[in-house]
């Protein structure tokens, strides 16, 4: 329950910032004396889905290119505009929670049903969070 918690907590603080960088973007520049643009891209991969959709309770993760060293996948899902599902993770060698990069399709918010998913590639770029790409999905129930 506390992972839990934490999870939505870093979901939410996440989304927050997101909103405050001025929307999503499929290219972002990074900051130094240079203007190198950032790129990525990801797609989502279907762990257990037996007909090729994602499904409530279904595992899920993401295949991610990016030029980035530290890149991070968010997905958020809803039901009727109600947030149900929210997760953060890295998707890097060295991210020390690797096990988070296989995200369940469900919650405690998240019972049954379908939802609205909205997956978002980013990094951290001193103050900012640069969105590098997105990529929204159905699940079904």
């Amino acid at each position: 329950m506390l992972y839990q918690r934490i999870a939505i907590l870093t979901m939410l603080f996440t989304m927050v910032l997101l909103g405050l960088e001025g929307g999503q973007t499929l290219a972002a520049k990074s900051g130094g004396g240079g203007h190198t643009t950032a790129s990525g891209t990801f797609g989502l991969v279907l762990l257990d889905s037996t007909d090729g959709w994602a499904h409530w309770g279904q595992h899920v993760t993401f295949n991610v290119t990016t030029d980035v060293s530290e890149p991070h996948v968010n997905v958020e899902c809803t039901q009727g505009g109600v947030v149900v599902y929210g997760a953060t993770t890295g998707f890097y060698a060295s991210y020390p929670w690797p096990w988070t990069q296989v995200m369940t399709l469900s919650s405690q918010m998240w019972s049954a049903g379908d939802a609205d998913c909205t997956a978002t590639l980013w990094y951290a770029n001193g103050r900012k969070l640069p969105t590098l790409a997105t990529l929204a999905f159905h699940a079904a129930p």
